[in-house]
């Protein structure tokens, strides 16, 4: 059994919302933890859990972090953390398919994304990392992330749609 540690310092969690519907705004979290536990090496028993703080989102704007803080998005007061727990982790051809339950405001959906295995290696400091990049998309009203507003003409302001794009390096423990 082999068991890694996220390197949050060498990995990213970003999310993505078109906004006016014309243009795509990118956040990620600063501060998430995640664990990657298997015993095959291809890694098609892994099993993968991973949570963010919602307090470290940044959008590159303070005044809509902290809008997405509020109640009318995540509610970082009552609700500090998103929580992923995998329940399976296929080969899906050369990649993977990551399922699992995500939960956020203590709402809980099944989510499908998927991954590819960047590869395996030693770092010059004789520690064993291995990265994988994800992708998937998720309805964010689902999880009770509801707020909506409407332009003059009609439009929507943000999407209920939300791509998720993780970029990670675990480090063998």
């Amino acid at each position: 059994m082999a068991t890694y540690k996220i390197d949050a310092a060498h990995s990213d969690i970003l999310f993505k919302v078109k906004h006016l519907m014309i243009t795509t705004v990118t956040g990620h979290f600063t501060s998430f933890d995640g664990t990657l536990t298997a015993e095959k090496e291809d890694f098609t028993d892994a099993a993968i859990e991973f949570t963010a703080d919602i307090n470290s989102i940044d959008t590159r704007d303070e005044q809509r972090n902290g809008h997405l803080k509020s109640d009318d998005f995540f509610n970082a007061e009552k609700f500090p953390q998103l929580k992923f727990v995998s329940t399976s982790f296929a080969k899906s051809g050369d990649a993977y398919v990551l399922k699992g339950d995500l939960t956020i405001r203590d709402i809980t959906k099944p989510v499908e994304l998927k991954a590819e295995y960047s590869g395996l290696v030693v770092d010059p400091w004789g520690q064993t990392k291995i990265g994988f990049e994800a992708e998937g998309k998720v309805k964010r009203k689902e999880f009770g992330l509801s707020w909506d507003a409407v332009t003059e003409a009609g439009g929507i302001v943000v999407s209920d749609e939300v791509k998720i794009q993780l970029n990670v390096q675990f480090v063998k423990q």
